[in-house]
């Protein structure tokens, strides 16, 4: 980091806790500059707004703050420190993860002067809740995209484990499982008929995902071989083996996905296995119309709120809601 700061550029109550976020609570050297970095900044917008200096000028990046004592921080209010967050905000352009980085190391500050150290009775900090992440929608795999990964399977036809593959990719595609939940399986998780499979995910909680004609296709196909004299003496239980015979881990798993979305020319848009998730979670709620409830058990959500994020709707659909309105063909009469 350039412009590195040293601690003698604070007063010596500063210094002490630079010296305890060091040496006592182990933070690195990167972390304890940045929690000085920070903090001269906020000290600087103190002083500046007592003083008139404008945010923005030299002369507030030359502000001295070693003045800054117990005295001058006994009268920092918890209103300073959310117009704070809002200058670095509005004036210094800060996204969410760097206002949150700020506040974070305010937090810590007070937290040692109050609770530590006891040199103050209030924390200004104490119930000022960090700024929120905004919620990006998440990356998905289009239909077609979908379809390629799953047909890089089918024409890999030197893969002694194609069939295996394909039941994997086609039971994230349609069933939104994690990773993790798949990597668990085994063989009496699966009804006897392939309507159902019982699945074990955070938590260890049990739920049942039901079987869609895909996936009772793909893991009938592969059950012949996992049930055939390949694996007879295979003593593991576990659905999904390995080529050493154990069963696959999430690793071994992630490998093989990152194969397919290379062979199926998508290894340029960085999707992940978790992205599969979101795809089977996309496709169930814009295509298939499920409601939000039934796939927040569907995924496995503890909140309805996670499930959510789903809910989003694509450009299209709203041209399209649009062009459905009654109205949308009546125009002015000249």
């Amino acid at each position: 980091m350039s412009n590195m700061i040293s601690p003698a550029e604070f007063s010596p109550l500063i210094q002490e806790y630079i010296s305890y976020k060091s040496s006592i609570q182990g933070c690195s050297p990167k972390t304890v500059q940045e929690y000085q970095f920070d903090l001269r900044t906020f000290f600087r917008f103190i002083l500046a707004s007592k003083k008139g200096i404008d945010y923005n000028s030299e002369e507030f990046e030359n502000i001295d703050v070693r003045g800054v004592d117990l005295e001058e921080i006994k009268k920092i209010t918890a209103d300073d420190i959310y117009e704070f967050l809002y200058y670095a905000n509005r004036e210094r352009a800060n996204a969410w993860s760097a206002r949150a980085r700020k506040l974070s190391a305010l937090k810590s500050f007070y937290k040692y002067l109050v609770n530590k150290k006891h040199y103050l009775e209030d924390n200004p900090t104490a119930d000022i809740d960090a700024p929120k992440p905004k919620k990006s929608l998440p990356k998905v795999l289009t239909l077609e995209e979908s379809l390629a990964l799953l047909r890089a399977v089918e024409e890999d036809k030197d893969s002694p484990y194609r069939l295996r593959d394909y039941a994997i990719l086609t039971l994230f595609l349609n069933c939104g499982m994690r990773v993790s939940e798949l990597a668990g399986l085994s063989l009496n998780d699966l009804d006897s008929n392939l309507l159902s499979m019982r699945v074990v995910g955070k938590g260890n909680k049990e739920r049942i995902i039901y079987l869609n004609d895909a996936c009772r296709t793909a893991l009938s196909d592969y059950l012949v071989e996992r049930k055939g004299p390949k694996y007879a003496n295979v003593k593991d239980r576990a659905l999904f083996l390995s080529r050493l015979d154990q069963r696959m881990s999430v690793k071994t798993i992630q490998a093989m996905v990152y194969k397919y979305l290379k062979l199926a020319g998508l290894e340029s848009k960085h999707y992940s296995v978790h992205k599969l998730r979101h795809t089977a979670a996309t496709l169930m709620y814009q295509s298939g119309h499920v409601d939000v409830r039934v796939l927040k058990e569907i995924l496995g959500h503890e909140q309805l709120n996670t499930t959510q994020i789903y809910t989003h709707v694509s450009n299209q659909a709203m041209e399209r809601a649009m062009e459905q309105n009654p109205l949308a063909e009546t125009k002015r009469k000249d």
